[in-house]
């Protein structure tokens, strides 16, 4: 079906059909979390369309929005689902696999979030590249309230994104985050009404796709590469956009228009 903007909007296949709704533009894909019904728990079907996505994403790289529904963000995965887990199941890394490859898809991935966003649904907005909410925000991971651990990026994550002695807190005390703690400790980028969080996030899309789009995917790539990966991975990406026509382009537009500032 079309959105009013021109997209398209694809629910997926099967048994996923409904739990995510795949909006996609030239430049960008939506993606929204949809079981509003239980706030957006992340149960299978939605990890299998969000592998869908992904799928689409590494195929055709685009930005990626990744909103909630009626409200929510996700208040965590599905706990009926998360009890019947045994050993093999963790080992299997069910959530914590589909958080690694939204974290490494080629363009950057922005997280909209309203009201909750916890345990995996906190660890869903982690391995986001940037995290925009409204005021309404909830940021937190009870899973040792529940006998488990964030498993799925939380533990390590969010340590890098708010430093060690804040992530304790929210990890091992059960502090949760509101929007103005969170943007006071850069875990969220901004903070707007909720009826201008999908605005703010096109913006902020909007920012990104205007730049050239490879050397986004190159600056990615290498922001993200292992320390001892340095400097040989700059390079090499440096060389490869050396050789592009765009390159060339934006170059001589910069220097054309300086020089008609003259």
């Amino acid at each position: 079906m079309r959105t009013g903007d021109g997209g398209t909007v694809s629910p997926g296949a099967g048994s996923v059909a409904d739990a995510l709704l795949v909006e996609e533009q030239d430049d960008r894909v939506v993606l929204r979390l949809n079981r509003p019904e239980v706030r957006n728990a992340i149960d299978q079907d939605m990890v299998d369309a969000l592998h869908e996505a992904c799928g689409l994403l590494e195929r055709n790289p685009r930005v990626a929005l990744i909103v909630g529904s009626q409200g929510t963000f996700a208040a965590g995965a599905d706990i009926a689902q998360l009890r019947e887990r045994r050993l093999e199941d963790a080992l299997a890394g069910i959530n914590s696999g589909i958080f690694d490859r939204i974290h490494r898809l080629p363009m950057p991935v922005i997280a909209l979030i309203e009201g909750y966003a916890l345990g995996g649904g906190a660890e869903l907005a982690y391995a986001c590249d940037f995290r925009i909410g409204t005021p309404s925000v909830k940021i937190g991971n009870p899973e040792p309230g529940l006998g488990i651990l964030a498993a799925a990026g939380g533990a390590w994550r969010l340590r890098e994104l708010v430093g060690e002695p804040l992530a304790k807190e929210v990890l091992l005390a059960g502090r949760v985050l509101t929007a103005q703690e969170s943007l006071e400790a850069r875990l969220l980028n901004e903070v707007v009404e909720a009826e201008e969080l999908e605005s703010a996030g096109h913006r902020l899309a909007d920012r990104i796709t205007a730049q050239a789009l490879l050397a986004v995917r190159m600056s990615k790539a290498a922001f993200h590469a292992p320390r001892e990966a340095h400097p040989l991975i700059d390079n090499i990406a440096q060389a490869v956009l050396f050789e592009t026509q765009e390159k060339q382009d934006r170059m001589t537009a910069f220097l054309n228009r300086r020089k008609e500032k003259r």
